[in-house]
């Protein structure tokens, strides 16, 4: 397919699927993620996270995140009995039409971990990076302590390509080494293939 334009892919549209929304990230979502989050949320973050978890705080955080370049965030409102719920944010953390490949980053409070959130909102991005702004590639980067998105990662069938060390400083001072996944165009239908069948599980098991 032809790509989308450069513009196109720093636009932030409402998506949506049984199991989640996505919609732009904006201040008003500060609240919600505050209820939802920890202090160890908070402190765990990658680096630029904010400094408190409180509702400014997160408002300032969610403020410097829109500002970035070649980034776009989106709040992820999972679908629950009492409504749709924000569970936290996920990111084109980094785009690079000139050579059609995104980065997707994701950060969910900890009532949402381990629900359909994750593999909910990451099929609808991954849909839109490959079947509509037409990407050859999609990246994942996750800190080497996170044993929880390293497993979800390997889960999702992304593939394993390496370790960036001492990727990162983090605000502590702690150098990170970064994990590298990527998912191709190629091996995009297989894993939504397979993403689709978790969350059909995920449905049955909600319905039961």
């Amino acid at each position: 397919m032809q790509p989308a334009a450069p513009p196109d892919w720093l636009k932030a549209p409402t998506l949506t699927n049984p199991f989640v929304r996505l919609e732009a990230l904006t201040a008003a979502h500060a609240p919600d993620l505050a209820q939802h989050a920890t202090d160890a949320t908070v402190s765990f973050l990658s680096r630029g996270g904010p400094t408190a978890n409180t509702p400014p705080a997160w408002a300032e955080y969610i403020e410097r995140l829109n500002a970035l370049p070649n980034r776009v965030n989106f709040a992820v409102l999972l679908s629950t009995p009492q409504g749709q719920q924000v569970a936290g944010r996920i990111s084109y953390s980094e785009t690079k039409p000139s050579d059609l490949w995104l980065e997707i980053g994701t950060m969910l409070t900890p009532p949402f971990q381990g629900s359909a959130a994750n593999p909910g909102a990451k099929i609808l991005l991954m849909e839109r990076a490959f079947a509509v702004l037409g990407a050859n590639r999609v990246q994942f980067k996750v800190d080497e302590r996170n044993a929880r998105s390293l497993k979800a990662l390997e889960k999702l069938g992304a593939v394993r390509e390496g370790t960036l060390r001492q990727f990162q400083v983090q605000p502590d001072g702690y150098v990170r080494d970064s994990v590298m996944f990527s998912i191709l165009s190629s091996e995009w239908p297989a894993v939504r293939e397979q993403l689709t069948k978790r969350l059909e599980a995920l449905q049955t098991q909600q319905l039961s």
